[in-house]
């Protein structure tokens, strides 16, 4: 993976943590572990599945569903 990509799914993760801990109401702790074990995340990171670029209410959707339903949609 590229710096650039890197970077991206640097600020990604930032957000994505930010709106699990305001939605769930978990600590950081709790909002990163999800966040890095989830199968949305490691698609994030798979610069083939452009995942990374997207907004992150776009992917927060992808991962409040497999949160919730344990699928991705």
């Amino acid at each position: 993976m590229n710096k650039d990509i890197s970077l991206e799914v640097e600020f990604l993760a930032a957000d994505l943590t930010g709106m699990l801990i305001e939605h769930y109401g978990w600590d950081m702790i709790k909002a990163l572990d999800v966040l890095y074990g989830s199968e949305t995340f490691a698609r994030v990171n798979d610069p083939e599945c452009g995942l990374y670029y997207q907004g992150a209410v776009y992917v927060f959707s992808f991962l409040k569903n497999e949160i919730e339903t344990g699928k991705i949609a």
